[in-house]
């Protein structure tokens, strides 16, 4: 089981950071590179800045201006991707714990608790990044294949691909963290069983063991015997 939670832990941080990268990129959406050949020219947008590119690798980017003329499903994403950040440190911090194999956490049921909170908040980190970076790529599908919206329309980006792939990340190192903690609970389970039926086994043959006999009749028979000597 140890395995397990290091390849759980190695599965939940490289998803913190794939989630880390896609938050900070810049690149959520993109001209499409069929629309830009003329000018020569792109505009790459992320959360947190609009970029714009030329075909001699100059790039000047700009944060958005002001957070509230900002569009609804752009500052839901921005809070489920920090929120999937937060979670992820934590469960990175509290699978440490938890692991079998450091010296920290207390005894094999706590260190087992542990683990499974830090498999919950990696579970709940890979659920915040997929849902944002969902709704992001369902706002740009929806707008390239509206006839009615005459903007600049744009295509899918590279943090989008990397954030679905932090979060599958997350969430299978949740998952592993969470079932490996089931021999845990079963080795304690046995032991407890073992030692209430030892318990229970010794107060049986306790019970069936004739008790001593402290007559007086006995006492008189052995002194009768000896009177004499």
């Amino acid at each position: 089981m140890s395995c397990l939670q290091i390849v759980a832990f190695v599965s939940g941080l490289a998803g913190l950071g794939a989630t880390i990268g896609a938050t900070v990129s810049n690149e959520w959406r993109a001209t499409s590179r069929a629309s830009s050949v003329i000018t020569a020219t792109w505009v790459l947008q992320g959360l947190w800045n609009n970029c714009a590119g030329n075909a001699i690798g100059a790039l000047h980017c700009r944060p958005h201006h002001t957070i509230l003329q900002l569009q609804g499903y752009i500052q839901a994403c921005r809070g489920l991707m920090i929120a999937a950040v937060c979670l992820g440190f934590f469960g990175s911090i509290f699978a440490l714990i938890g692991m079998k194999c450091t010296k920290i956490g207390g005894p094999d049921k706590t260190k087992a608790k542990i683990a499974c909170f830090a498999g919950v908040n990696f579970i709940l980190s890979g659920l915040c990044s997929l849902t944002a970076c969902s709704l992001y790529a369902h706002q740009i599908t929806s707008e390239f294949f509206d006839p009615m919206y005459l903007a600049q329309k744009y295509e899918l980006g590279a943090a989008l691909f990397i954030g679905w792939g932090g979060s599958v990340l997350c969430i299978l190192g949740g998952c592993i963290l969470c079932f490996s903690i089931a021999g845990s609970f079963s080795k304690s389970h046995s032991q407890r069983h073992y030692i209430y039926k030892g318990a229970a086994s010794h107060s049986r043959i306790s019970s069936q063991r004739p008790p001593p006999d402290y007559s007086n009749t006995s006492r008189v028979q052995h002194f009768d015997k000896n009177v004499y000597v």
